[in-house]
């Protein structure tokens, strides 16, 4: 087990682990677009994209599950004791951050959604900081987040939609998901210093799907068009969460939030430069986005630097 937790620990597992889950995550971005084509679903369909995401999730939690299972040559079941945990991380990170964002998103605009949610990374090192002390707050870690949100910015600045409106049910629910999904990364390293990762995130997973599911049958929402094309990705998508989550669980059990959670500015990041590959969004490839991957790989590296080397 110590073997584990030092290899887990290592810069370069961390690096190549969180970045994996980055680029997972950033290709999902047009995977979903590329999916609500597939699918038959409109951008003004918020139930049928919450229906979408039932589904996405359902079968997530069902590989999540399905490939640990197979790992680790056992039926991956939860304890009895873990259950109020599965109810609430599905709760955060399934739930409540993605029925605040498909609603939130429907009366926003994708540009400032994308800096909202750049916020994410500030508000879990702040909650594990501040709060559930995990970790201290320390100038080089406000310094990192400050140039990785400044990436985060610039790279939407080239896009249209930013101005300085703000609307509860738009922006404040983008927020609102924001927040959730902070506080989801500071329970799943509390939980899992003494569950399994890969235990909790898929059972949440399957537990958010169906939840989500229901919503959005109930909502009115509709999902068609199932062949093969489609139906693989739904699998794409449904692979993206169940490798990324479980990775990152795992990368945020034997690290300090803010370790692995700055590599969350890499997500936009990889959206724009995955969209611009496989929507042809060209438009979007530029200057601004060569600069502001400097910038958040700069904010990465400063929060990681040995402590050593750091006055701080």
């Amino acid at each position: 087990m110590k073997e584990k937790e030092n290899f887990m620990q290592k810069t370069w597992v961390v690096w190549l682990g969180a970045l994996i889950c980055c680029a997972l995550w950033g290709s999902a971005f047009p995977c979903v677009k590329i999916g609500y084509e597939l699918f038959h679903i409109s951008a003004d369909s918020t139930a049928s994209q919450i229906l979408f995401a039932g589904y996405r999730f359902t079968l997530a939690g069902i590989l999540t599950l399905l490939i640990g299972s197979i790992l680790e040559r056992k039926v991956l079941l939860p304890k009895k004791e873990s259950l109020g945990k599965i109810c609430w991380l599905s709760m955060l990170q399934t739930v409540v951050q993605y029925l605040f964002f498909y609603i939130g998103l429907a009366n926003t605009t994708g540009v400032k959604a994308s800096i909202i949610e750049g916020l994410n990374v500030f508000v879990a090192i702040l909650v594990a900081s501040l709060i559930f002390r995990q970790e201290m707050l320390t100038g080089r870690k406000i310094l990192g987040c400050v140039l990785g949100f400044a990436g985060v910015v610039l790279i939407n600045l080239t896009g249209s939609g930013l101005d300085m409106s703000f609307h509860l049910k738009g922006e404040g629910f983008i927020f609102i998901s924001t927040v959730s999904y902070a506080f989801s990364s500071v329970y799943m390293k509390r939980y899992s210093q003494k569950e399994n990762p890969v235990v909790l995130s898929g059972w949440q997973f399957l537990l958010g799907g169906i939840i989500m599911s229901i919503c959005g049958t109930m909502a009115g929402g509709k999902v068609s068009g199932f062949h093969v094309t489609s139906v693989t990705m739904l699998i794409y998508l449904a692979l993206i969460s169940a490798v990324a989550y479980s990775l990152w669980g795992i990368l945020l059990k034997y690290n300090p939030i803010s370790k692995v959670a700055v590599f969350g500015f890499m997500n936009p990041v990889c959206g724009v430069i995955l969209s611009a590959i496989l929507l042809k969004e060209s438009q979007q490839m530029g200057i601004e986005s060569i600069a502001a991957l400097i910038l958040v790989c700069l904010g990465i590296y400063i929060v990681n630097k040995p402590q050593k080397l750091c006055k701080n």
